[in-house]
């Protein structure tokens, strides 16, 4: 039997909230990366993960990364996925 379609939706701290679907991939965490650059710009590096694990691991090479790309600063921010059947309401 197929998988129901559902939609995720995670709410980061600042308020960004962020919806995946329809979808039936088994995915339960978001994460995200707030990079600032020396040059006062921003990057946002964002993805999903089927296990708090693996979300928490995309912090493990972040001091590599941060070093390579010469962040001045950075941001690693992770949210537990909420299910609904139903599309969110727009904005």
């Amino acid at each position: 039997m197929a998988r129901r379609k559902r939609y995720l939706t995670a709410v980061m701290p600042d308020g960004y909230v962020k919806t995946i679907g329809p979808t039936n991939a088994p995915f339960t965490h978001y994460w995200r990366i707030v990079a600032e650059l020396g040059s006062g710009r921003t990057e946002v590096f964002w993805g999903h993960a089927k296990s708090l694990k693996e979300a928490s691991g995309k912090k493990a090479a972040l001091a590599e990364a941060a070093r390579q790309r010469g962040w001045q600063s950075h941001r690693f921010e992770m949210v537990e996925l909420t299910e609904s059947a139903d599309p969110p309401e727009p904005a």
